[in-house]
C-alpha cells in the first residue's frame, strides 16, 4: 500500500481562517477594539507561537477587561471549534482512499486540540490515523514523528509522500528522509534554496490528487 503523510493545520483545514473568526467574536463579546485583530493574529503567527506565550500576552494586554478563563478558552478552542473541511478535500481524501492510499494526518500541537480538530471536521472518518507532536514527543521535522506516524499503519516510509503547508516542518522533514513532497503554497512564494518540494500548489485538495495522479 503507498502511504500519504498529511499535515492539519493550514493543510487540510483552514485554521487560520477558524481561529480569525474566533478572534473576532471574542474581541466583540469583551468590547474589545477590532483593531485588536491583526495584534492576536500576529501574535499568534498561525499557531506557532508556544500557547503559553500567546496567553501571557493577551493576559497582560487585557488585564483588566478579560479574565484569563475566557483567554484560555479562546485559545483551546477557538480554531478547534470552527474548522471545517471543504468539499473538494474530502472528496479528494475519498479518492485517495479508492486508489489504494492509506492516509496519515502527521501535525504539531497539543493532542486534546488537535484531535478536536480532526472529529469536528469530519477528518477522522476519512484518514486512517494521525500522530500528534505532544502524545509522540517529537514535532516536525524530527524523523521520529514521520516514523511513527508510518507505524501506526504499518507501512515503511519507502516511497511515501508529504503534503504540507509548513517548509520548515514539513518539506524539509520529508527531504530529510528522502521523501517526496507537494507544498500548499496557500498563495506564498517559495523562498527556500536549501532545499524544495517535488511540487507545488495552492491548495490541498490539487495536491492530492497530483500525488496519486502521479502514482497511478
Amino acid at each position: 500500500m503507498s502511504l500519504l503523510l498529511l499535515d492539519l493545520d493550514n493543510t487540510l483545514v483552514n485554521r487560520d481562517s477558524a481561529f480569525r473568526d474566533a478572534v473576532a467574536a471574542f474581541l466583540a463579546e469583551h468590547r474589545l477594539p477590532d483593531t485588536d485583530l491583526t495584534w492576536v493574529m500576529t501574535t499568534d503567527a498561525s499557531g506557532y507561537t508556544a500557547r503559553h506565550d500567546v496567553a501571557t500576552a493577551m493576559a497582560d494586554r487585557y488585564r483588566d477587561a478579560v479574565p484569563a478563563e475566557a483567554i484560555h478558552a479562546l485559545l483551546d478552542h477557538g480554531a478547534a471549534d470552527s474548522v471545517t473541511l471543504t468539499a473538494p478535500t474530502r472528496e479528494a481524501l475519498e479518492q485517495a482512499h479508492s486508489d489504494g492510499w492509506t492516509c496519515v494526518i502527521v501535525t504539531n500541537g497539543r493532542t486534546a486540540q488537535q484531535e478536536d480538530k480532526i472529529r469536528s471536521s469530519g477528518l477522522d472518518r476519512l484518514v486512517q490515523g494521525w500522530v500528534i507532536s505532544e502524545e509522540v514527543g517529537h514535532k516536525k521535522p524530527d524523523p521520529e514523528i514521520f516514523h511513527a506516524a508510518a507505524d501506526t499503519v504499518g507501512i515503511p516510509l519507502t516511497a511515501s509522500w508529504v503534503i504540507g503547508d509548513s517548509p520548515h516542518a514539513d518539506i524539509a522533514g520529508a527531504h530529510a528522509l528522502g521523501m517526496r513532497s507537494v507544498w500548499v503554497s496557500n498563495g506564498k512564494p517559495w523562498t527556500q534554496s536549501s532545499f524544495r518540494p517535488t511540487h507545488a500548489y495552492e491548495d490541498v485538495a490539487s495536491a492530492i490528487n497530483y500525488v496519486i495522479g502521479a502514482a497511478s
